[in-house]
């Protein structure tokens, strides 16, 4: 590959600044870019050992820059690799993992280092750093100390081997799931099996059958067919809830439990293998479980603290979801339903009650939340709230594709900000499933000049359909409002030191506070009408849809609370007690959890944990009760916007600045719990969060 007049690679990848070249960056460039980047990190680092000073200028910053090259360079690797993965992406992507992985554990293991990070801890100038530059050193010390700094010999050569091994495992387990959901698919032909289906769900399945047909076999129409039913979230969701064909639900229930479960896909080995050696790497650290290695850098002080949570949840939660199932199963009943209610049939009977109760279908919503107005609506809040704007760039970014935008953020004064790109739609073909927000950059001076923060949006919401434009569900609406309040923390930070600014450094227990306080404003009327426009008619959400929305808000609370108590202990009883090399699975972890959280028992040949990336996969390990830790503290907050008046807008402006100069601006700069207590005055409640779900007794 060709090189520069400095004799740096001619690649997209080896930018030393900027936005990556979306545009051009091709699985070829990512093995010599990578290398490029390490050997170049390699010799800074040594530089910085060498001429170590345990200062702040010293120190801290020639780190930074180190860490601001990954940024351009292997940062865009991985966000391409969720985006818009490939064969080829995937073996440049493993070919140089290993070595990524080897110099992380090589700079968090530098004895130099760590012992300056403790001399200037210890120093006169210590007090003169201020409390966000504190929290960086304390971090890194803490980080070095989980990354095996105080190991030697051959401990240190295992725990090496360990975090390698989890590394590739991790890759493996993500790229079976993408695979075996690419790879299940049910063909309908009989326009009886296909009766109840949503119009929109049909048009996407015979979409998906006419991208997959043969040569010369006739196209595919909404209504006659065929239909391409796949495990992809716009497609299963609906399907579970609105097919009439019992054995059809089954079938594709079944199958998306089973995800990734068997033949050369098959990820049950690996949740064994992963949960295996994070136990040993607990134990090298000196720890009684790999709990308490992820809570050492978490807001929540021990595993006792989330099972009181825990436990204070589901007792909440229980009898609700007991009435729950009763009232389905008498509605099933009374509908000519023989025999107990199966898993297949929760979300098909809980659809009708649904309906019945609340007289309203997702179809009928749809049409009312066309993407561009629900785009425009979420711009309008914020301006609102936080006093920013939201401006189309489209054609200042390189893009991976045609349907991903880019937007700049402009403050009150008209000073740009930060930007984002946004990814909205659903690709099963390379597109990981879900929906997350990342950093593209993050802010931080580079040679006197701001970099501002841009983020990655992604969601996986319905496309478009022949001539039809996006048609949201409400639930796609929350999970955009969710993502961009990640985004919003990540873009109005004020913090100067990037391992501090945005959702950097902030607890992972309290990282998911912004995005589920936003998920409320949907719920809010002015908000939410203001967001909708019938993509036919023009008319905006008529104030009875809204009442119906407003009133089926807590609808099987107690089910959905227990669902991710299910998830979230699992999670932490195979991080705790859970012996991999026992006699015990996975899986009966899973039905001892259910056994609890669950009216339903546990179908047997549920294998769902081996599609679940959260935990072996991505960064909730340990973790996921971090999504209900962070909602008590969303929803406290959101209770702030409550007690000064939803409807008074200069009271609601007031409360939206001081959220955005605490939460939002100050990010990981100070400890979660400081900055909650000075935006609300007082420590954090679950009362909130128990009234919003109609739970509290």
């Amino acid at each position: 590959m060709p090189k520069d007049s400095d004799g740096h690679l001619d690649n997209p990848l080896c930018s030393e600044a900027g936005l990556p070249a979306f545009d051009r960056i091709a699985p070829e460039h990512v093995v010599p870019a990578v290398r490029q980047l390490l050997e170049r990190s390699e010799e800074d680092l040594a530089g910085v050992e060498e001429r170590v000073q345990p200062t702040w200028s010293g120190l801290i910053e020639p780190l930074d820059e180190i860490d601001r090259r990954f940024e351009q360079t292997w940062s865009p690797v991985g966000h391409l690799f969720g985006v818009k993965n490939s064969t080829e992406l995937r073996e440049a992507y493993e070919a140089v993992l290993d070595d990524v992985v080897a110099f992380g554990l090589r700079s968090g293991q530098s004895e130099p280092i760590y012992k300056a990070l403790k001399e200037l801890r210890e120093s006169d100038t210590w007090n003169s750093l201020d409390e966000g530059q504190q929290r960086i050193v304390e971090q890194r010390l803490l980080a070095a100390e989980l990354t095996g700094i105080g190991l030697t010999g051959e401990k240190r050569e295992r725990f090496n081997e360990i975090a390698k091994e989890l590394s590739q495992l991790g890759t493996k387990f993500s790229n079976n799931v993408l695979d075996a959901t690419k790879a299940y698919s049910l063909t309908i032909t009989d326009p009886a099996d296909a009766e109840g289906l949503p119009l929109s769900l049909r048009r996407l399945a015979s979409q998906s059958y006419n991208r997959h047909k043969e040569d010369g076999q006739p196209e595919a129409t909404p209504e006659e067919g065929p239909w391409r039913i796949t495990l992809d979230s716009p497609v299963v969701v609906p399907f579970l809830q609105h097919c009439r064909n019992r054995s059809l639900r089954e079938e594709v229930y079944r199958a998306f439990v089973t995800r990734a479960s068997s033949g050369e896909l098959d990820n049950s080995d690996a949740c064994r293998q992963i949960l295996k050696l994070r136990k040993e790497k607990a134990a090298l650290l000196g720890y009684s479980n790999f709990a308490e290695v992820s809570l050492a850098q978490k807001m929540a002080p021990d595993v006792a603290a989330v099972e009181e949570m825990f436990e204070t949840l589901r007792t909440a939660s229980w009898d609700a979801a007991e009435r729950d199932m009763q009232e389905i199963h008498e509605l099933a009943i009374a509908s000519g339903h023989t025999g107990p209610i199966a898993h297949w049939d929760v979300a098909f009977w809980a659809e009708r009650l649904r309906e019945r109760r609340f007289q309203f279908t997702d179809e009928e919503l749809r049409p009312y939340f066309p993407h561009e107005r629900v785009l425009q609506g979420l711009f309008d809040l914020v301006q609102r709230l936080f006093g920013i704007q939201v401006v189309a760039a489209d054609d200042e970014a390189p893009r991976w594709n045609d349907d991903v935008r880019f937007f700049k953020v402009r403050d009150d004064d008209g000073t740009h900000i930060a930007s984002f790109y946004y990814d909205p739609y659903s690709r099963p073909e390379d597109k990981r499933g879900g929906a997350w927000m990342d950093t593209c950059l993050g802010r931080r001076h580079i040679d006197g000049q701001l970099q501002v923060p841009v983020a990655h949006l992604v969601c996986n919401c319905t496309p478009p359909v022949g001539d039809k434009p996006s048609l949201m569900t409400f639930r796609e609406v929350e999970t955009l409002f969710h993502e961009f309040g990640h985004g919003l923390q990540h873009m109005l930070t004020t913090v100067d030191y990037p391992e501090a600014a945005g959702i950097n450094g902030v607890e992972w227990d309290a990282v998911e506070l912004p995005s589920q306080f936003m998920e409320n404003w949907c719920y809010h009327k002015p908000t939410l009408l203001g967001m909708t426009k019938h993509f036919e008619t023009g008319e905006p959400l008529p104030d009875e849809l809204f009442e119906k929305i407003v009133a089926a808000r807590t609808y099987r609370a107690g089910s959905l609370m227990l669902r991710q108590l299910t998830f979230g202990m699992t999670d932490m009883q195979l991080h705790t007690v859970f012996d991999p090399d026992g006699q015990e699975s996975v899986f009966d972890v899973q039905k001892r959890v259910m056994e609890k959280t669950s009216v339903l028992p546990m179908l047997p040949e549920d294998r769902f944990l081996c599609s679940f990336q959260h935990i072996f996969a991505g960064g909730y390990a340990a973790g996921y009760y971090s999504y209900k830790w962070a909602e008590v503290l969303s929803a406290d907050a959101f209770g702030a916007f409550e007690d000064a008046g939803l409807d008074n807008d200069d009271a609601v402006r007031e409360t939206g600045r001081r959220f955005r100069e605490t939460i939002l601006a100050q990010g990981g700069s100070r400890h979660p719990m400081d900055l909650f207590k000075e935006f609300r005055g007082r420590e954090p409640s679950p009362e909130a969060l128990l009234r919003h779900n109609d739970l509290l007794k």
